[in-house]
């Protein structure tokens, strides 16, 4: 690449950053593996979680999953969380890498693959006292969620 051409891209990409914005603290934070999963029904709907109360971002809906256990794979992770959150099991190779989140929250860096999943045993049932809503895709902008979560729901819903 020449110089010009880096200086092109370098500034195309500061002009990218809204007004306001700044970098990020290069204070270290701790990291926080999270699996999610995008269970897609027959209809297409897509089935969310509210975050219920007592948990942090409480009252927020989020694509159902949990944290990585150390040496656990996030495929194992999501058949474990959806198998005590949900009620349901699912295969791993019935999981579909789809994309991730990155983002930064005051308290820790958190970083979530997002799985596609059409195929389970069982019905989704809340066990943790969440509450559950399968949405078509167009409709999930109506459901305040995570800032993590923003940027996956537009993929999903151009996706689907």
């Amino acid at each position: 690449m020449s110089t010009s051409t880096a200086a092109t891209a370098a500034e195309g990409c500061a002009g990218d950053v809204p007004a306001g914005w700044s970098a990020p603290a290069s204070q270290p934070v701790r990291s926080v593996l999270v699996a999610a999963a995008a269970l897609i029904d027959d209809g297409g709907r897509v089935l969310l979680a509210q975050r219920p109360p007592g948990k942090s971002m409480a009252g927020l809906w989020e694509f159902p999953g949990g944290k990585v256990d150390p040496g656990e794979t996030p495929e194992a992770a999501l058949a474990r969380e959806l198998a005590e959150e949900l009620g349901i099991d699912i295969t791993t190779a019935c999981l579909a890498p789809f994309a991730f989140a990155s983002h930064r929250y005051p308290e820790f860096h958190l970083l979530m693959p997002l799985f596609l999943c059409r195929r389970w045993r069982g019905t989704p049932t809340p066990r943790e006292g969440q509450a559950l809503a399968w949405v078509r895709p167009l409709r999930m902008n109506e459901y305040p969620m995570p800032p993590a979560d923003i940027p996956l729901v537009a993929m999903l819903r151009d996706f689907l």
